[in-house]
């Protein structure tokens, strides 16, 4: 049993179940784009994404990709402020992969679930040891923040200790789903990282947003190399498109850059370096981000344990995430907790 002190998960509960396809096709048909029949799903855990031929072309568009939200993860409010978002970027003639307007409207609404339609974007990863496709990420990267720092969320939460450390722990600690074996040594080494990490006033969000200087703007949230889409040069519409922005939150900007950053120190400074000379052509950046960059880091650590554990109902999960939950899980995240907090108190990579 994966987890601590659960009960095994029962499928049939979930909303998920009951998005079958002929809901998915009944969906789309509501608003008006009949599918051929021709359904696919793509890669995605948090929601549900689905790539689907159309018997006529919308806008131009054969094929769509329809996402359907978690049910309670995001209110109608702040999903329409990530649409206002992409529309902003689209606007600023930023490549991102925005929902189609249909009937007027990005947000539609079936069988209890909230999904848009997009127009279906191909591409690669970004092959991210080149330098000069680093810059080039680095480039609309700062264009992004630049519409981002433009005006503020409303209702879409930033990023934080107390979102992405403290409420995590909590939540594993009263459900129970730390392995008791290793629960003594987790919950140290989640002090001493969570002290470290509050000692950057921009991450502790009761603090006054000009205590530090750095800026808090509205990011993608969630800029790792499966959300950017690489046309090779020579063809039409060459470079990244940016996808997904369901993560999209406010925060300092360096959040956008660090999980295109691998391998050991040496190169990630490389690679850091190559991103930010592409940045401050459009934009310039605050040094004193680089700091954050291993609190951060800490923080999806803490937060992606929770992150599963919530959804452990989700049919998904258990399949796709067997080893969670066990002694040695655990024990993992315990020595992860100990490598990133020698690491925050290493000088910052620089760029």
């Amino acid at each position: 049993m994966p987890l601590m002190h659960s009960p095994e998960p029962s499928a049939a509960t979930h909303p998920y179940t009951a998005l079958t396809p002929d809901v998915v096709q009944d969906a789309l048909g509501q608003i008006g784009l009949w599918g051929d029949g021709r359904l696919s799903a793509l890669n995605s855990f948090e929601n549900r994404v689905y790539q689907i031929h159309l018997e006529s072309p919308f806008e131009g568009h054969a094929q769509v990709v329809a996402k359907f939200y978690r049910p309670g993860r995001w209110s109608d409010a702040q999903i329409a402020e990530e649409h206002a978002f992409a529309a902003e970027l689209v606007a600023a003639e930023i490549p991102v992969v925005p929902p189609l307007a249909v009937n007027g409207q990005t947000l539609h609404h079936f069988g209890g679930f909230a999904f848009a339609v997009s127009p279906r974007r191909g591409g690669r990863r970004p092959e991210l040891e080149d330098f000069e496709v680093l810059e080039w990420i680095g480039r609309f990267l700062a264009r992004i923040h630049t519409v981002g720092a433009a005006r503020p969320f409303v209702t879409r939460p930033a990023l934080g200790v107390a979102g992405f450390g403290h409420e995590p722990r909590d939540w594993l600690m009263e459900h129970r789903m730390v392995a008791p074996e290793v629960q003594t040594a987790w919950s140290a080494a989640l002090a001493e990282a969570l002290a470290l990490i509050e000692a950057h006033p921009v991450l502790r969000l009761e603090a006054p947003a000009d205590e530090d200087g750095i800026q808090r703007i509205r990011l993608h949230g969630d800029c790792h190399p499966g959300n950017i889409l690489w046309t090779p040069e020579g063809q039409p519409g060459a470079g990244p498109h940016f996808v997904d922005l369901d993560d999209a939150r406010t925060g300092p900007a360096v959040q956008d850059l660090w999980m295109l950053l691998s391998g050991e120190r040496r190169q990630q400074n490389q690679q850091l370096g190559a991103l930010i000379d592409g940045y401050e052509q459009f934009r310039p950046f605050d040094r004193r981000e680089l700091a954050l960059i291993e609190p951060l880091r800490t923080l999806r650590l803490i937060h992606y344990s929770a992150w599963i554990a919530r959804r452990w109902e989700d049919p998904a999960f258990p399949i796709n995430f067997p080893w969670f939950g066990s002694r040695d899980y655990w024990q993992g995240q315990v020595d992860m907790l100990t490598e990133q907090i020698e690491e925050m108190q290493q000088t910052p990579l620089v760029a």
